[in-house]
């Protein structure tokens, strides 16, 4: 239930974005580094060369994908934490890639390592998919993805083995900023170091995921994105995954992105018998949320937010990805698969919990059981307090897009 007397924020600087001055005297110790963080290939690669000591990156088929998002990246008018913010963050892409490369080099072994059919959460943001991951990831039937090690999977060579985990505490200094320039978000999507998080790290270690297109507004690299088969991708993350196994153990992975809407016929080639969970719910009221999460972190690289663009621009992600699971749901078979109305599992959390053990074929056991039972008593919905917009900020009328998304309501919510 949702605590009464949580609060609301009225976001009324989506546009023009305004800063505590706490985080103004981050933005501007970030953008004083701006100069030597240059949004060039080259620079990151030379960059991340250096921060590992290695150099064999792997398949050189991302470049393509790389080099085309800087130019995006390149054209807009982007504030100078921005471009800190980017480069350290597509050239942590880049260190991974050359640590995981080296660790198979070192350790062929690991692509003999089985992935067992994981348990896959579908569903749009809002939908409940978070809460249901990290519901799952509190069990100790399942190996999830912690935020900490989505953004850093692999270990340096001179950090391996230390405690604690370095990688860990540069997380937790990640999120204190994070909260600091955006003190709102957590009300959207809750971020925190230890929290169960997306693959789509694992796959923007090949440059390619949805994750991009939250990051920066980069039409054509959407476009390319929409265009092109993502198996490869999906394959490196499932060698990512057996890296992991590797270094952390885990039996059987709980995974969740949106994303996988659109990507149902590989995510079901790449990883055989995987268990999917698609969530549902009404798609109007859950696109506003999404684009006023979408617009609210755009002030990471924007100083000035064209809400209506990137509105429009989410409108049709959303679209997409609606589109493809009406085409693509009976891809995974009914024996491997479940729909989930928001509203069901909000009135049967435990009960909703249980069918998915069963339909994994997992002991839904007394372990299990009091470790999710002690996760929502940790966690009651609406803790935080929520965030309050409407469509009239980013001129959109509700019943245009209630017909637009009519295929899908149809379908899953009628």
């Amino acid at each position: 239930m949702t605590d009464a007397t949580a609060s609301i924020v009225e976001l009324d600087d989506l546009a023009e974005p305004r800063y505590s001055p706490e985080a103004q005297q981050i933005r501007e110790m970030m953008a004083a580094f701006a100069a030597d963080c240059p949004l060039d290939s080259d620079a990151m690669h030379a960059r991340a060369r250096a921060d590992t000591g290695l150099a064999d990156f792997g398949a050189d088929d991302y470049r393509e994908r790389l080099d085309l998002y800087l130019s995006e990246l390149r054209a807009i008018d982007m504030h100078g934490p921005g471009i800190v913010n980017f480069h350290s963050q597509l050239t942590q892409w880049l260190k991974n890639r050359l640590l995981l490369t080296d660790l198979l080099t070192r350790h062929p072994e690991i692509h003999d390592l089985e992935v067992l059919p994981p348990v896959v959460i579908a569903g749009l943001p809002r939908t409940g998919t978070t809460h249901l991951h990290n519901m799952l990831a509190a069990a100790p039937t399942f190996r999830s993805l912690p935020y900490w090690e989505s953004v850093e999977p692999f270990p340096l060579a001179a950090e391996a083995g230390q405690q604690p985990d370095p990688r860990v505490t540069r997380m937790d200094m990640a999120v204190s900023v994070m909260d600091t320039l955006m003190p709102h978000f957590a009300l959207m999507h809750e971020m925190t170091t230890d929290h169960a998080h997306e693959e789509i790290h694992l796959l923007a270690n090949d440059f390619s995921t949805m994750l991009m297109d939250t990051l920066a507004h980069a039409p054509r690299w959407t476009e390319y994105y929409w265009s092109t088969d993502q198996t490869s991708s999906y394959e490196y993350m499932v060698t990512q995954l057996k890296a992991l196994q590797f270094l952390r153990g885990g039996r059987r992975w709980v995974l969740k992105s949106p994303q996988h809407l659109g990507q149902l016929p590989v995510l079901d080639s790449v990883l055989p018998g995987v268990i999917v969970a698609f969530t549902h719910r009404d798609p109007v009221p859950v696109a506003l949320s999404m684009i006023t999460m979408i617009t609210y972190s755009a002030r990471m690289y924007r100083d000035r937010v064209d809400v209506a663009m990137i509105a429009d621009a989410w409108v049709d992600n959303l679209d997409r990805l609606l589109e493809s699971c009406v085409r693509d749901r009976d891809v995974i078979p009914a024996d491997r698969s479940v729909d989930i109305r928001f509203d069901d599992f909000m009135n049967d959390e435990l009960g909703t919990t249980e069918r998915l053990y069963a339909l994994a074929g997992e002991q839904f056991d007394d372990p299990a059981r009091t470790a999710i039972t002690d996760y929502l008593t940790a966690h009651p919905r609406g803790r935080l307090g929520r965030v309050a917009t409407s469509w009239d900020v980013f001129g959109i009328d509700e019943s245009d897009l209630r017909a637009r998304f009519a295929s899908y309501i149809d379908r899953f919510l009628s």
